[in-house]
């Protein structure tokens, strides 16, 4: 009589009689994700404590392998000497400084404003199929490797520049200047685009709402609103054009001169590449070449950090 008039068990009630003194499921459940989520933030860190220690294990390796050549020639002849001549070891890099200097400027002033603008074009003005269509134009300009740039640009625009200027060689720093430009033109357009897109709507809508046209709310209101954005982008194409090596040697004559427009030099990255094949191992040329190196690094650092002191102190306004 009992058995007929017992209600039936519920499934929890099962569980428990099965697992007697057991956790419950939600509990397993939720033990589980805490325990996936701290393998993740460990995973996290361990990531970003890697990348942190490669920057500074070649940090320290610049440093050690670069400042024993510094000390022996001299950090004023070293910097300001005008001659580099291994066989005599003469190793002043100020000239090429300059070029790098100068290369990297000329790239800048070319290739911002046309990336810039295009990446307006392509975010705020350009029609949906156009808009489609760029960038795909642009991503694969991203993807040529760098000696093909070198290739085409000793081809045609060296050439180009001999003819038209009448000089005895167009491998000259406007031929690099040129190139660089075009070469560093694929991070602007893309970072930059992607800021304008993150800028909110309201903000546009507020400008177009107070009377302003569709090109003054893009200038005064898109395009300061992706500062930081438009400055990665730059950040990034400086970087680009710094570090560019394969093409510059191809199209600048690799001559350690004065830099002239029209005249051959060669970049701190140049002088790496050209030199450190058949520099002796221990030898001071090949320790002077570390400490190229060791600038090059440091003039990227100070570029960086006077960029984000500039947008931070644009932010705080």
């Amino acid at each position: 009589m009992e058995n007929e008039l017992s209600l039936p068990r519920t499934s929890s009630a099962r569980a428990s009689e099965k697992k007697p003194g057991g956790r419950p499921p939600r509990l397993r459940v939720n033990n589980a994700r805490e325990a996936l989520e701290l393998a993740m933030n460990l995973l996290f860190f361990v990531c970003g404590i890697v990348a942190v220690a490669f920057v500074l294990l070649i940090s320290v390796y610049l440093v050690i392998s670069g400042l024993p050549a510094i000390g022996e020639i001299g950090p004023l002849k070293f910097l300001f000497g005008t001659k580099w001549y291994a066989s005599t070891e003469d190793f002043g890099i100020f000239a090429i400084i300059l070029t790098s200097f100068a290369g990297t400027a000329g790239a800048i002033l070319l290739g911002v404003p046309v990336g810039l603008m295009t990446a307006v074009f392509l975010a705020k003005v350009a029609p949906p199929r156009v808009a489609a269509v760029i960038p795909t134009a642009v991503d694969l300009l991203a993807g040529i490797p760098s000696v093909v740039y070198g290739l085409v640009g000793m081809i045609l625009l060296v050439p180009a520049i001999r003819v038209a200027f009448d000089l005895p060689s167009g491998a000259t720093l406007l031929a690099a200047i040129i190139v660089l430009a075009v070469m560093i033109l694929p991070s602007i357009i893309s970072v930059s685009e992607t800021a304008l897109r993150a800028v909110p709507r309201e903000y546009e809508e507020a400008s177009l709402a107070l009377g302003a046209t569709h090109i003054e709310t893009v200038f005064r209101v898109s395009v300061p609103a992706a500062r930081s954005g438009i400055a990665t982008a730059i950040v990034l194409g400086i970087g680009r054009a710094i570090g560019e090596a394969m093409a510059i040697m191809m199209v600048a004559g690799n001559v350690a001169n004065m830099p002239g427009l029209l005249t051959s030099v060669r970049f701190l990255t140049t002088a790496i590449v050209s030199e450190m094949g058949y520099a002796s191992v221990g030898s001071l040329h090949r320790n002077a070449l570390f400490s190229i190196g060791l600038v090059l690094f440091l003039f990227i650092m100070m570029i960086n950090v006077f960029l984000n002191v500039f947008i931070k102190k644009k932010k705080e306004e």
